[in-house]
């Protein structure tokens, strides 16, 4: 079981991908595993046979236990040990769609076990997701999965079979009507109401450990700057227009991500962690996006960016953001990032600043995009500038240090040309 996360101290076996006997490639998606925040793929470290499974799905399993025996082809594995059972969980609600007329093993179940919260129901993302915009009760949908888990199908199911409300649609105004754009809405999870306790959820619970930790060990420091995006948004509009990026949409963020992979390349202090005994400069960047859930926030890394084009990396970040809302990532997408950004301008926010995730040295909060006057050659003329903040930890690089590589991202924005070199 692999530490997929800075504090992550066990995994539950979701579902194995291959059987035992099955031929593994090193790097090949075996298994899905869940953390505290996250179902994510777990890949072969070897390349062989899938000899042995030794933990069935649904197990907790602590970090480092082994759970898989990939042998070389033909090789013989004496005293193999048994595949251990999984390991037994707390009385949950009665997951079934209720009947017309229970049976009596159905009464007994139902007076045994209280409902609980759909925080508590044991249900893919995708699951999850997907019940809160139908309007679906979890805690009604049988879970069909490994140990009782909800997939996508389970709600479809109960969704198809008139257990769920559809959702609503507003009749259409007899006179056009002008209202204010609404900001992107976020997921209002169920149970929360004025007065009442909501109990942590295990991503919540995990959140409030990295942050506290983050908060507490690393002195963090600030710098800010106001960036000219005119031409970034020109050139992002020419490239979404043309043949060469059909099928590919550029976003902001995507400018953002080319921008600062430039600034790490030039100054690749802010690439690295600190340790006890000396700074750690990681041969990779791998930028990692911060991604709001329905249970909280995760922070998957688009591998490998220092080689990538402005497209491929237009491209790697939907797919990331596909497969994180999916359940799907791989291992080293979830723990292998090196440098983050975090972007509210979806929400109209004009700046803020971002928590570093550790063991990473710096990430880069950007606001919205936003038209706003501006002074040029004494005139003055209308922009659209964006602020972005640098948080970066003191252990590993200084103020100074700080203002030089954002004042980087900025030129790279403002000169946005560069950004397809």
């Amino acid at each position: 079981m692999p530490q997929m996360g800075y504090d992550m101290q066990q995994g539950t076996v979701v579902r194995w991908l291959k059987t035992e006997g099955s031929p593994v490639k090193r790097g090949e998606a075996i298994a899905e595993i869940e953390t505290d925040k996250a179902v994510v793929e777990f890949q072969s470290y070897a390349s062989g046979v899938l000899a042995k499974i030794l933990v069935a799905e649904g197990t907790v399993v602590p970090v480092g236990r082994a759970i898989a025996i990939v042998a070389a082809e033909g090789e013989k594995l004496a005293d193999m040990p048994k595949a251990a059972a999984p390991a037994p969980a707390k009385p949950q609600a009665l997951v079934t769609q209720r009947q017309a007329h229970p049976t009596p093993s159905e009464e007994t179940v139902e007076a045994e076990h209280m409902p609980v919260s759909a925080e508590e129901v044991k249900a893919s993302p995708v699951a999850r997701k997907l019940a809160e915009e139908l309007g679906v009760d979890l805690s009604l949908v049988r879970g069909t999965g490994p140990g009782g888990r909800i997939s996508k199908e389970d709600v479809l199911a109960l969704r198809t079979k008139g257990q769920a409300p559809a959702p609503s649609a507003a009749p259409s105004p007899a006179k056009p009507v002008t209202a204010a754009p609404a900001a992107p809405a976020m997921p209002v999870p169920q149970g929360v109401s004025p007065g009442k306790k909501v109990p942590l959820s295990k991503m919540r619970q995990q959140i409030a450990r990295v942050t506290v930790h983050s908060k507490r060990e690393i002195p963090h420091f600030y710098v800010s700057t106001e960036v000219d995006m005119t031409q970034a948004m020109r050139l992002r509009a020419h490239l979404n227009q043309s043949d060469v990026f059909k099928g590919v949409h550029v976003t902001v963020n995507d400018l953002v991500i080319k921008a600062c992979v430039g600034a790490l390349k030039k100054y690749p202090k802010f690439n690295a962690s600190y340790t006890d005994d000396g700074i750690q400069m990681h041969e990779q960047i791998n930028v990692g996006i911060a991604i709001a859930e329905e249970q909280g926030l995760i922070v998957p890394a688009i591998m490998d960016c220092g080689h990538r084009s402005l497209k491929d990396i237009a491209a790697a970040s939907r797919d990331l953001a596909e497969r994180a809302k999916g359940g799907t990532l791989h291992a080293a997408e979830y723990t292998g990032g090196t440098f983050s950004i975090s972007n509210l301008g979806m929400f109209d926010v004009v700046s803020f600043t971002a928590i570093i995730l550790p063991p990473q040295a710096a990430v880069v909060a950007v606001g919205t995009v936003a038209k706003r006057p501006v002074a040029r050659n004494e005139q003055l003329a209308v922009a659209e500038t964006m602020t972005a903040s640098l948080s970066a930890d003191h252990r590993v690089v200084d103020g100074a240090e700080g203002a030089v590589f954002l004042g980087e991202v900025k030129r790279l924005l403002e000169h946005p040309y560069l950004l397809m070199m």
